[in-house]
């Protein structure tokens, strides 16, 4: 048996509460127990329900250290009855400590029995401390799992009984043990109940606008690939995002759109170039066609004037409504459009009235997608709104940084971005991978309802013309087209 300083055990103490990993802390506790009592092996177990499950096992004669899940341990829970001693240690709140369990008469241990014939070992002296922490009114603490040691041996490694001056030890490493597992369990429920808040805004979203909802979730499924490539990928450490910054840049890419949840739909799904407008153009064109035909009727001299005119309303109409749906405008239909513009047309009242509106030839003339100047400043105000809207929510910890992350993914190195014009060093690594991602995803979405998909190559092509002209980050796009991530499970 080893000594134990304070200052060891509070080093100890400090590395479990600085574990995030479940796991590691599990092996860790179980391993520092054992190494303390020189013993052959033991076994931890975490309570779940009405059972104890069987997630790390050490045999040091056996060479055997197995993890549950691995392949290593393939046995059923541990019910919580009396015919296990690692199910009354957590029971009955006690430690147990047997000197030869072949020789004890106070409990059951044909399980153990039975092992050793399974696995021709001879188990004998055995500790068994419940993991607790909180004793309630009854003096009972909350019991997390169970620590088991086996074959506790002298200098000479002769099989001993685990001596009593341990218990206390091997008690504290479980208490900190419980303590930290109790810790992470409480820091995984507030994040699960953050994510349940994030999908039910990002289903509200959905609700709204299921193209966009569709983009977040490709998002995050393209960064969650590439992190998990990037773990195991040739490049340098400092080139990865740190492992500890997978849930925080997730969480961001959950919540960068947000701010469209205040959006107007009539900007944020707009399918066409005119929108709501193109009702009243073709009533315009409508109310024309009619009005020059009741002018030929009524006076037979106007009627090859009438025909010619509803020729020119005829080649107008086909003009228009191909430009509404155009992704993108030449030059000379631009001017064509603005030619149509003014062609005079006949109201019910007989007032004659330009073919277009200035609004409406704002808006038909929009040389790339569907929205015009206004309306893009409408809509790239839901980053600001994003801001807003996360800077009423405490984010602390290694989730700091969500917020700035998530309403920066508009933002270029060259400073063409928005909504703060940053550049360079100021756009911090996630944001740039996150900007990559988003446009990405925004050129090769299957269900925008104003464009079609763009194939892979076509969107890389664009993207690294990006990362050409400094707007991009070059080696991040090149990663990211390396990993594959971005591939869908259709291609």
């Amino acid at each position: 048996m080893k000594e134990y300083t304070l200052n060891r055990l509070i080093r100890i103490a400090t590395a479990l509460t600085l574990e995030r990993d479940i796991d590691r802390l599990l092996f860790r506790i179980l391993k520092e127990a054992i190494d303390y009592t020189g013993c052959d092996g033991g076994t931890v177990y975490l309570k779940e329900g009405e059972a104890l499950r069987h997630c790390y096992m050490i045999t040091r004669s056996r060479g055997l250290k197995a993890k549950a899940g691995d392949g290593g341990i393939d046995l059923p829970p541990v019910p919580l009855t009396r015919g296990h001693i690692c199910a009354c240690a957590a029971m009955d709140h006690v430690k147990i400590n047997i000197p030869d369990v072949y020789l004890n008469e106070q409990y059951d241990f044909s399980g153990s029995r039975r092992y050793d014939r399974l696995n021709d070992y001879r188990t004998v002296s055995m500790l068994a401390v419940p993991m607790e922490v909180l004793p309630d009114d009854t003096g009972n603490g909350d019991v997390i799992g169970v620590l088991q040691l086996i074959n506790a041996m002298d200098e000479n490694g002769e099989i001993v009984a685990f001596p009593e001056a341990c218990e206390r030890i091997v008690f504290a490493l479980a208490s900190l043990a419980a303590v930290s597992l109790r810790s992470n369990r409480l820091a995984r429920s507030i994040y699960d109940i953050l994510n349940s808040f994030v999908r039910v805004m990002v289903g509200a979203i959905d609700t709204r606008s299921s193209y966009n909802a569709n983009h977040t979730k490709s998002m995050v499924r393209y960064a969650e690939n590439f992190l998990t490539w990037m773990e195991s990928a040739d490049i340098p450490q400092d080139k990865k995002i740190p492992v500890s910054e997978r849930e925080p840049f997730l969480m961001s890419i959950w919540l960068h759109d947000i701010g469209k949840l205040v959006i107007p739909l009539s900007v944020m799904d707009k399918a066409t170039k005119l929108g709501r407008l193109e009702t009243d153009v073709r009533h315009r064109l409508e109310i024309a066609d009619i009005m020059e035909r009741l002018r030929a009727a009524e006076d037979p001299a106007q009627k090859s004037e009438a025909e010619e005119k509803r020729r020119q309303y005829r080649e107008a109409a086909e003009l228009i409504f191909h430009a509404n749906v155009t992704g993108i405008l030449e030059e000379e239909t631009i001017e064509q459009l603005n030619r149509c513009a003014k062609i005079r047309c006949l109201t019910s009242d007989g007032t004659a009235v330009p073919l277009l509106t200035e609004e409406e030839l704002d808006a038909i003339t929009v040389p790339r997608g569907t929205l015009t100047e206004k309306e893009r400043r409408v809509m790239e105000t839901h980053v600001v709104q994003t801001a807003r809207m996360l800077s009423e929510m405490k984010f602390a910890g290694t989730f700091a940084q969500v917020p700035a992350w998530a309403d920066a993914h508009h933002e270029l190195l060259d400073g063409s971005g928005y909504p703060d014009g940053k550049t360079g060093a100021a756009i911090p690594r996630e944001v740039r991978l996150m900007t990559i991602l988003d446009i990405y995803d925004a050129l090769t979405a299957e269900d925008r309802p104003y464009k079609p998909p763009m194939p892979p190559e076509e969107a890389f092509a664009i993207l690294t013309e990006m990362a050409d002209e400094g707007k991009i980050d070059a080696e991040l796009l090149t990663l990211f087209r390396e990993s594959n991530a971005w591939t869908r499970k259709t291609e």
